[in-house]
C-alpha cells in the first residue's frame, strides 16, 4: 500500500511539472498501462487522515489495494466511511465567539 501511495504522488509531480505531458506517455515510459497508471493515481484524492493511517500501518487489515483502485468517494469524511474508518475528529477546529 504505501509503495503504491508513493508511486501515486511521485507520478503526479511528474505529470504537474510537465516533465510528461500525458498519462499514456508517463504510463509508457512506465512500462504500465495507462488505465492502471490512471487508478493508481485516484490514490493522490484520499483524505490526508487516511493516507496517514496507512503510512502509519493503521489501515484496515481487510483493505487491500485492489478495494482502494476501484472508484470511491471524493468527499474525505465519505471516503472514511466507505472505508469502514472513522474520520479523524481530533483536527476539528471550533470557534468560540469572545
Amino acid at each position: 500500500m504505501v509503495k503504491a501511495l508513493a508511486r501515486a504522488f511521485r507520478w503526479k509531480r511528474m505529470l504537474e511539472s510537465g516533465e510528461f505531458a500525458t498519462i499514456a506517455e508517463l504510463a509508457e515510459r512506465e512500462g504500465i498501462a495507462p488505465s492502471y497508471m490512471t487508478r493508481v493515481l485516484r490514490l493522490t484524492l484520499l483524505a490526508p487522515d487516511v493516507v496517514e493511517a496507512f503510512l502509519d500501518g493503521g489501515q484496515v487489515p481487510e483493505l487491500a489495494l485492489s478495494r482502494l483502485l476501484e472508484p470511491f468517494p471524493v468527499d474525505w469524511q465519505q471516503q472514511s466511511e466507505h472505508l469502514g474508518k472513522q474520520p479523524n475528529l481530533t483536527a476539528t477546529v471550533e470557534f468560540v465567539p469572545r
